[in-house]
């Protein structure tokens, strides 16, 4: 529940703090005092979009800060509580507390904090944004969308593993489908296409080239060219090292005439070793040009044919790429255009028989799901319909249109459209919600949705049965709200002009309404009406004082008598005893 508000240079607000009741809190004061400022700054906190403008005449940021509990958060500790396992156990539940703060500056610039930690404003609405709902005028508006109103109905008829179920197939047969629609492109490839695929096959297939081929034709070619040459170069000097005379024996000599002189004077000695070694390399040069000789052979046949096949290798480069890189990838590219119309009917066939079990799957979750859905609709509109007879809409009457849609229709939402229909009265005509409700009208149907529970926790209860206007208990005698009637994981509603166009009898059954609801929620209103506001457990006036022709918003809690005449002036603008006497009776006084 949010516990604690500060807000510093927003709008007209130069400096407010707010503490807020765990059930309901109320807001009040004229039209323009600055309360609709307040539900601004509880936006911030909860990770919305900052306006500039808001940040007040004369101060270089505005500043929100707020304490959050968290009630009854699951915690952990972990530790080796005297052993090495270093184990995490579950903690018992426990009141987590949130500060949250958020700075948005003249030029823009936005600065979010939680609990001592710089965050982004998506980590803001992530954490924080869940334990905060906010029901205004556009929220009310929203249920004039039909994707708005089905969502609550999948809501309320918990429907999400049957939705999730024809989602997933809804996808898998659209995947299905793309795959037999390109399987039917590549079929219709045009002929030259194919023909193109083919000449380019036959061509390169003729020459048959290997990879690395070309650049060893390269290399080779300088050889056969002079092989003669080569030959004769190699053989001549593997006979001066060879032959009677040759440097091999000049070595060997020149070798044993130090060894007879070995180990007197050891420059001697090392140089004995050079020419040992001078000789080993000497050899395996021998051996080396022995083997390069009988390698090298002059065959002008051998020359043609490397000249003939270099030749066929340029023509492919020329006519199918640069590179033979481009060569191999231009003939990959034929390979697989012509394996694919080759395999066509193939493919096509398990392509056709995947997509039809998937069409089936779809089917048979979109049935599913039409029939957990048509019994929501009877459920809600029931319970909806008996919530509006207790909000002062005697007569009024949801219920749905369901429009089956053409296959080629069908969405991730299902294979049918749902529509919110109204009657104000039994004899009318069911109309779309969207076309005739008021204003008014809405933000009780969007109350009574928020007032299943089924709609909130999961935990379905009866309609909250007609209570009489006035409380039967002075307002001070009446049973506290503890713990126990509270949700522990509710959230913090805020309302913002619920009012809006009711009053009178439809004013105090709301107001019922919201006492119901701050049973089981932290609930904060914004509002008009005296009726709303005689229901709170705390109430803060919103005033706009105007000194030295500069406006600024004060806000103050009102208690016993302060509230009394707060409440009278709500009724009537003045603080009569009529007025008074009124004010009284609504609170209990």
């Amino acid at each position: 529940m949010l516990d604690e508000l500060n807000v510093r240079d927003y709008a007209l607000i130069r400096s407010a703090t707010l503490t807020f009741a765990p059930g309901c809190t109320v807001l009040t004061g004229e039209t323009g005092a600055g309360k609709t400022a307040l539900i601004g700054a509880i936006k911030l906190l909860i990770g919305e979009r900052g306006d500039v403008t808001a940040v007040a005449d004369g101060a270089s940021e505005l500043r929100v800060e707020a304490r959050f509990i968290e009630e009854g958060a699951t915690g952990s500790t972990s530790g080796n509580n005297g052993g090495s396992d270093g184990n995490i156990a579950s903690a018992p539940p426990t009141d987590r507390e949130h500060i949250v703060t958020r700075r948005l500056s003249r030029d823009g610039r936005s600065r979010c904090m939680l609990d001592d930690s710089m965050v982004t404003v998506g980590v803001l609405a992530q954490e924080i944004g869940p334990l905060v709902e906010l029901y205004g005028q556009h929220d009310h508006q929203s249920l004039l969308a039909a994707s708005k109103q089905l969502a609550y109905l999948d809501r309320y008829g918990k429907t999400s593993t049957s939705l999730i179920a024809y989602q997933d197939a809804f996808r898998a047969q659209t995947a299905a489908a793309a795959r037999l629609r390109e399987l039917d492109e590549a079929a219709h490839t045009s002929k030259q296409t194919l023909d193109n695929a083919r000449f380019t096959c036959r061509e390169i297939e003729a020459v048959n080239p290997l990879p690395d081929e070309y650049e060893t034709l390269e290399a080779r070619l300088p050889i056969l060219r002079n092989g003669e040459s080569l030959a004769t170069a190699s053989y001549g000097a593997l006979k001066l090292l060879r032959d009677e005379g040759g440097a091999l024996e000049k070595l060997a000599e020149a070798q044993r005439a130090l060894a007879h002189e070995g180990g007197v004077d050891p420059r001697l000695d090392g140089l004995a070793l050079e020419l040992e070694s001078l000789n080993i390399a000497a050899e395996d040069s021998a051996a080396s040009l022995r083997d390069y000789h009988a390698s090298v052979d002059f065959d002008p046949q051998a020359l043609e044919a490397a000249h003939d096949r270099l030749g066929q290798l340029e023509s492919l480069r020329k006519r199918f790429g640069s590179r033979m890189h481009d060569v191999f990838a231009v003939w990959e590219d034929a390979k697989q255009q012509l394996s694919l119309t080759d395999s066509r009917e193939e493919a096509h066939s398990a392509a056709q028989a995947a997509q039809t079990q998937a069409e089936q799957e779809l089917s048979t979750a979109a049935a599913a799901l039409s029939e957990q859905r048509s019994t929501a609709t009877t459920a809600l509109t029931d319970a909806l319909s008996a919530s509006l007879q207790d909000l002062a809409m005697e007569g009024a009457h949801l219920s749905w249109s369901v429009r089956p849609l053409k296959r080629d229709a069908w969405t991730l939402q299902g294979s049918e459209q749902y529509e919110l229909l109204y009657q104000p009265a039994q004899t009318s005509t069911p109309r779309p919600l969207a076309k005739i409700a008021s204003g008014g009208e809405l933000s009780r149907v969007m109350l009574a949705l928020k007032s299943l529970d089924a709609l909130t926790e999961g935990k379905p209860t009866p309609p909250t049965p007609p209570t009489p206007p006035t409380p039967s208990l002075p307002r001070g005698e009446q049973p506290a709200m503890g713990a126990s009637l509270r949700d522990e994981h509710a959230a913090t509603l805020v309302f913002d002009e619920i009012d809006a166009g009711i009053g009178g009898a439809a004013a105090l059954a709301v107001a019922e309404r919201i006492r119901a609801l701050a049973e089981h929620h932290q609930v904060i209103i914004v509002t008009h009406l005296a009726q709303l506001a005689a229901v709170a457990e705390r109430q803060y006036v919103v005033e706009k004082r105007v000194k030295d022709g500069t406006a600024e918003t004060s806000i103050h809690s009102v208690e016993g008598e302060q509230r009394v005449t707060e409440l009278a002036r709500m009724l009537a603008g003045s603080t009569d005893d009529t007025a008074l006497t009124h004010a009284r009776k609504l609170l209990g006084f």
